[in-house]
């Protein structure tokens, strides 16, 4: 397993620490709410007869459904800011491996090999941010030689706003893999959200009508 792939299994596995914790806070905060909810209709139940409970019944429910739509949107709010964490953590994460020069270096390469492959086109066109160009022009010549029999590559002169990576596209642009640093997250991010509501959401934990019935 690459250094990438533990950074992504890492950081996953940070959301779903941090997705937990969220979860069982929104499940005392629903609990509470339970109860609050419990004790209101008992005493409303005593005070009233049919009509008036029946009236009071309708107001409480109102008031209800007003306190799930504000849990809900503390969900919301919950889950972006989980995501923009991860999201953090994983740039962070980043930035180190960026100064493990030798890792770092075998990583771009090995991004670079694997474009190549994918884009079935004798040319294409790599580009990075600037500080990646200098590395690469280092060592252009042993990345191109290493290319798949029949490809050839050209270094872009013009660096691109990523914090790192590369992009790969055919020589008329027309063919792009996307291999910075932002594009991989873009990619990863459905898998990140997708776990946070696991945990935030699982299985008997439904937001939706919870008092109705």
């Amino acid at each position: 397993m690459n250094q990438v792939q533990e950074l992504e299994r890492a950081i996953l596995a940070r959301a779903e620490r941090l997705a937990t914790e969220y979860r069982e806070r929104a499940a005392r905060s629903r609990d509470a709410i339970l109860r609050e909810a419990s004790e209101r209709l008992r005493l409303r139940e005593a005070r009233e007869e049919a009509i008036a409970k029946a009236l009071g019944d309708r107001a409480y429910r109102q008031r209800v459904q007003a306190s799930e739509l504000k849990m809900q949107s503390h969900l919301d709010r919950v889950r972006w800011n989980l995501v923009q964490d991860v999201e953090g953590g994983l740039q962070e994460r980043m930035r180190r491996f960026i100064g493990d020069e030798p890792a770092y270096g075998a990583w771009l390469e090995a991004l670079i090999q694997a474009a190549a492959s994918a884009i079935e086109r004798d040319e294409i066109l790599v580009s990075a941010n600037g500080r990646d160009l200098k590395r690469l022009r280092a060592g252009w010549d042993t990345i191109a030689q290493a290319l798949p029999a029949g490809r050839a590559a050209i270094l872009s002169d013009e660096p691109i706003e990523t914090l790192a990576g590369v992009l790969v596209t055919s020589a008329d642009r027309r063919i792009r893999v996307d291999n910075t640093f932002e594009g991989r997250l873009e990619r990863l991010r459905p898998r990140v959200q997708q776990v946070i509501l696991e945990r935030l959401l699982p299985s008997g934990f439904d937001t939706g009508n919870i008092f109705s019935g």
